[in-house]
């Protein structure tokens, strides 16, 4: 399981021109599952996203969860994240989990964030535009299988 992380200003996603879902200050998060993922993978990522410290304190500092911020979440499901490129140009996407499973694990992962964060989603297998303000920028790329 892969999540890129982004701390952001505000952020929202349409699909066909209408604001789905939106954002103040928090995370974004492109979230993308492999074919060997399992609920542990879920569960990692979750707690480590949710206890993340890549918000400033009062020094400046990142030190800070987003759980001490209260900031909230916009998840997007992201299956490109497993894009494979070393054959060429067209990117091959054969260890990206399919559908129904990867939509199970991703709608246990929400659950998982749900639980101690405000949350908002995109819509799973759509064509979605993603805007954000970076804050920072602040990007992370975490792996579950990086333990």
């Amino acid at each position: 399981m892969r999540v890129l992380v982004q701390r952001s200003l505000e952020a929202k996603v349409e699909i066909r021109k209408k604001v789905v879902a939106e954002i103040e200050k928090g995370m974004v998060l492109l979230v993308g599952f492999e074919v060997e993922d399992t609920m542990d993978d879920v569960f990692f990522l979750a707690n480590k996203i949710l206890h993340l410290r890549i918000f400033n304190d009062e020094n400046g500092v990142m030190n800070k969860s987003i759980l001490e911020v209260k900031g909230s979440i916009l998840s997007i499901s992201q299956f490109t994240l497993y894009a494979d490129t070393s054959h060429g140009n067209r990117p091959s996407y054969t260890r990206s989990m399919k559908g129904a499973l990867a939509s199970s694990l991703y709608d246990a992962f929400l659950q998982e964030l749900k639980k101690d964060c405000k949350v908002e989603t995109g819509i799973f297998g759509e064509d979605m535009q993603v805007s954000l303000t970076n804050d920072g920028p602040v990007t992370i790329l975490l792996e579950s299988r990086k333990k």
